[in-house]
């Protein structure tokens, strides 16, 4: 398993840093970081709904890069010009309102790229709204 080179608080501010026009209150929050895992959470605002009543679809794939981009920081460090090469998305079912809880799994991780798996939700964990795979290529050393 590869060793965390960042704690969950080193990449929400390293995250904060290099988006500085971000609202801070709206941005996506690790709340957990492990070797090989970490979580965030998206508060709900009301204008992430579509039509219907759900989360938006490009809310969730904003969440799927945001999460995987956090993962390799955890990982690599402070490569900022680490960016997303693929990302695959499959929405499983409606994303209630509610905070969005993000679930990312390092399932690669290379001297050139890294490639993670995301479950996101917003009632458990069983019952997830998508799925992705997010490929990053990492800057040359």
């Amino acid at each position: 398993m590869n060793p965390l080179k960042l704690t969950g608080p080193e990449v929400q501010a390293l995250i904060q840093k290099a988006f500085p026009k971000a609202d801070p209150d709206r941005m996506p929050k690790v709340t957990e970081a492990a070797p090989g895992r970490l979580r965030m959470v998206a508060p709900f605002q009301p204008e992430m709904l579509r039509p219907g009543g759900v989360i938006a679809g490009p809310t969730l794939m904003s969440l799927a890069d945001t999460v995987a981009y956090a993962i390799v920081l955890a990982h690599v460090g402070e490569q900022l010009m680490a960016v997303t090469s693929t990302l695959t998305m499959h929405f499983l079912r409606g994303a209630k309102p509610g905070d969005l809880v993000a679930d990312a799994g390092l399932l690669r991780l290379g001297a050139r790229s890294a490639v993670c798996d995301v479950r996101i939700w917003t009632e458990s964990p069983d019952a997830l709204a998508a799925h992705a795979t997010v490929a990053y290529a990492l800057p040359a050393a």
